[in-house]
């Protein structure tokens, strides 16, 4: 008897490896210093940002350039619920991604009419529009930005918990829980991300990026698609720019809505890791950031470097350096390829793992 089946004897070891490291990973306060702290923000919530735009180019074959619109609503949105209605930043962090998904709606509207080249810089054009737009919210500093009041930050949520917990000032506290949130969502971005891949909306997407004209002619709905992954992708990019500049605590139009650091940056992180799959982003941030600390005595030398590994990447490993690993090795520690397996098979299999 024969039935389908998506996991492999490294995805299973993985996973017991990935419970290893996420323990390690909600108890790292516990031992290490604010700098690593501060670090590991920093590469969760660019691997979130990776992972999303992954999605969205990766499978679903929109390539934006302007995924910093979402990043930049979404803290203006968090920005705007602290100072002008009184909430909470983490509470806010919610609102960040609804705004982010509303924008997200006519922003699909205007960018699904047009194709490759021009849908990618549809995005950025209708990302410095609302860069602009922003600049004029007079409430929250206009072009020159705003900080959180000072009573917002002291008083964030879980910041005593954590002061009394770690026995730390309020700042070290705030980066803590800046961290722990920034976790959470890197682990339900990856555990979503695999969830939809392996589901049946999962299927149709990747059909769609492998053949689009097949995949139509057999009933999946192209549109419905790509609705559902560009606003899903919004929304988490969306909750990703809340939580950052919730620990940033300033923010101003130009930061907010950088295409440098919120898309190029994340573009460079997918396709130096392997892009299409979940994987490669993993990959990417870590070699992203060791990059970046290698190099940051260069000045503007840094950018270029950056620019020259990218091409020679795209060159020698189109699938990026996890897709070359994989290729090699056969190893997938998230699989999303379906498999006909004989049930004896998958029986000698278990007993031999």
């Amino acid at each position: 008897m024969y039935h389908v089946e998506t996991k492999t004897r490294a995805s299973k070891v993985s996973f017991y490896g990935g419970i290893i490291a996420l323990i390690v990973a909600v108890a790292l306060p516990f031992f290490a210093g604010r700098a690593t702290i501060q670090d590991m923000f920093f590469i969760l919530t660019m691997l979130v940002l990776a992972q999303w735009w992954n999605l969205l180019a990766g499978y679903g074959g929109l390539v934006s350039v302007g995924q910093q619109a979402f990043i930049g609503m979404g803290a203006y949105a968090m920005f705007g619920m602290v100072i002008l209605a009184g909430w909470d930043p983490v509470p806010s962090i919610l609102i960040a991604g609804l705004a982010a998904l509303i924008l997200a709606i006519p922003t699909a509207f205007f960018a699904f009419r047009l194709q490759g080249a021009y849908f990618a810089i549809g995005t950025w054009v209708i990302a410095e529009v609302t860069r602009l737009s922003v600049a004029q919210w007079k409430q929250l500093g206009g072009g020159t930005g705003t900080s959180l009041p000072r009573s917002a930050t002291k008083n964030m949520w879980g910041v005593e918990w954590i002061k009394d917990l770690l026995d730390v000032k309020t700042s070290a506290a705030r980066d803590i829980l800046a961290y722990w949130l920034a976790l959470i969502l890197a682990v339900l971005t990856i555990g979503f991300i695999y969830w939809l891949l392996r589901s049946r909306r999962g299927l149709g997407l990747s059909a769609l990026r492998d053949n689009f004209t097949a995949a139509k002619s057999l009933g999946v709905d192209a549109g419905a698609i790509k609705w559902f992954v560009f606003l899903i992708s919004a929304l988490g990019t969306g909750l990703a720019g809340g939580l950052i500049y919730m620990q940033k605590a300033r923010i101003s139009p130009d930061a907010a809505f950088s295409v440098l650091d919120w898309t190029a940056y994340v573009i460079f992180i997918v396709v130096i890791g392997g892009i299409g799959t979940i994987e490669g982003p993993i990959i990417g941030v870590i070699v992203f950031f060791l990059l970046q600390n290698m190099l940051a005595d260069y000045g503007s030398w840094y950018l270029l470097i950056l620019g020259v590994i990218g091409i020679a990447i795209m060159l020698f490993a189109p699938k990026g350096l996890w897709g070359l690993f994989s290729q090699k090795t056969g190893i997938q520690i998230f699989p999303v390829q379906r498999r006909l397996v004989h049930k004896n098979q998958n029986s000698e299999d278990t007993n031999n793992g």
